[in-house]
C-alpha cells in the first residue's frame, strides 16, 4: 500500500459478530469490533492504521432509520477531518443492501464506505467473516475506490450500492448485482476493477426535517386491493412493487389514483432487476396508465431502494416535482 493509510471500522453486530448463547438456544450478536479484527490474520502486514468504533450490537433485521442516521453522522464527522482514507461497516447481511444504499444516498465525501458481513457465523466450521472483513479493509484503503460512494464487499467481490442484492439465504456467495455484475474483486491483496466506478447523483442531507413513514406494497396474483386500502392515511409516501415492468390488476387502479392524489406513490417492479417502463403498455393498470394517474416511476431502482430514496426525500420536505425529478435520474 506504500505510505500508511487509515481505515475507520464501525461494527453494528450481525452474523459476523455472533457467538452461541445457551440461554437463547442459538447465536446472538456479542463480539466487539476489536474482537472481529483480532480474528483476521494478516492485516498487520499492510501498514494500515485502524480506528475502531463499537457502534451497535444488534441483528441486521433490527437496525432502524435512527441507527443509520446516527451512523451516517458519525462517519461524516470521521471523514471530514481528511485523515481517514476509507470506512468499513460490519453488520448483519439481512439488511446490507439497504444500509449500503442508504449510506450512499447521504455520503458526500470522496473516501469509500465499504459495508460487509458474514453468511456463516464464527461458531461454524468455515466462517467467512474474517475473509470478508480482510477484503473490506483493503478495499477501504485503496485509492482506486475514491469517489465510489458506498460499496458492498463479500466473497472477494465489490458491488455498487445501487445494484447489489442478497440473492441467497445461506450461500457465502449470496451477494450479486443483477444486470450489472460486480465492479471489481479483491485478488492478491489488491483491488482489481472490472467496471467503471458507479455514477452518483449527489448526497441527500444527513439531517431530517421531519419524521416520515413510507410504506411498501407488493402486488400479487388475485390481489383485491383490500390490503392496499390499509395504507390510506397511515403513511407519508408509498412504494408499489408491481408486476413486471410496472403493472397492477385493474381493480387496484382507482385506489392507487386516490392515494397518488394525496401522497407520493412510486411505481417500482417486484422483480428488482430491470426498469419500470413509462410508455409501452396502455391497458388499465399498465405502467403508462398508472403514471397518467399520478404514480411516479422508479426507473431502475428496486422497491427497497425506491423506499429508501422516497423516505430520504420526504424527510427533507421535498415536493412532488422534486421527488419525480430525483427518481428520473435513476431511469438509466
Amino acid at each position: 500500500m506504500g505510505a500508511t493509510r487509515t481505515v475507520a471500522v464501525y461494527s453494528l453486530g450481525g452474523t459476523i459478530a455472533m457467538t452461541t448463547d445457551t440461554a437463547a438456544g442459538g447465536v446472538v450478536p456479542a463480539l466487539s469490533a476489536h474482537d472481529l479484527l483480532a480474528a483476521v490474520p494478516g492485516l498487520d502486514g499492510h501498514g494500515l492504521e485502524l480506528r475502531v468504533h463499537d457502534f451497535r450490537r444488534v441483528p441486521g433485521a433490527s437496525l432502524t432509520f435512527d441507527d443509520l442516521t446516527e451512523l451516517g453522522v458519525a462517519v461524516d464527522k470521521t471523514l471530514a477531518g481528511g485523515d481517514v482514507d476509507g470506512v468499513v461497516i460490519t453488520q448483519g447481511t439481512d439488511t446490507i443492501e439497504e444500509t449500503a444504499f442508504f449510506l450512499d444516498l447521504h455520503h458526500g465525501h470522496e473516501q469509500p464506505i465499504i459495508v460487509t458481513g458474514a453468511m456463516r457465523n464464527p461458531t461454524m466450521a468455515s466462517p467467512d467473516g474474517p475473509a470478508n472483513l480482510y477484503a473490506a479493509v483493503l478495499a477501504a484503503a485503496d485509492p482506486r475506490l475514491r469517489g465510489a460512494g458506498a460499496l458492498v464487499v463479500l466473497n472477494d467481490e465489490i458491488h455498487a450500492a445501487r445494484h447489489v442484492r442478497k440473492s441467497h439465504t445461506t450461500s457465502p456467495a449470496a451477494f450479486t448485482s443483477p444486470g450489472a455484475g460486480p465492479i471489481g474483486r479483491i485478488a492478491e491483496d489488491s483491488v482489481q476493477l472490472t467496471a467503471a466506478l458507479p455514477h452518483r447523483y449527489g448526497p441527500l442531507a444527513q439531517s431530517r426535517r421531519r419524521e416520515v413513514r413510507v410504506g411498501l406494497y407488493t402486488v400479487s396474483l388475485g390481489d383485491d386491493g383490500e390490503l392496499l386500502a390499509a395504507w390510506d392515511g397511515r403513511c407519508d409516501g408509498l412504494v408499489v412493487a408491481a408486476f413486471g415492468v410496472g403493472h397492477v390488476p385493474q381493480r387496484l387502479v382507482e385506489s392507487l389514483e386516490r392515494l397518488a392524489a394525496r401522497i407520493p406513490v412510486v411505481l417500482s417492479s417486484r422483480i428488482g432487476n430491470g426498469p419500470v417502463l413509462t410508455r409501452t403498455y396502455g391497458f388499465p393498470g399498465s405502467e403508462k396508465d398508472l403514471i397518467s394517474r399520478g404514480l411516479i416511476p422508479a426507473g431502475n431502482l428496486g422497491p427497497y431502494q425506491a423506499r429508501l430514496l422516497l423516505h430520504g426525500l420526504l424527510a427533507q420536505d421535498a415536493d412532488r416535482e422534486t421527488i419525480t425529478e430525483k427518481f428520473s435520474l435513476f431511469a438509466h
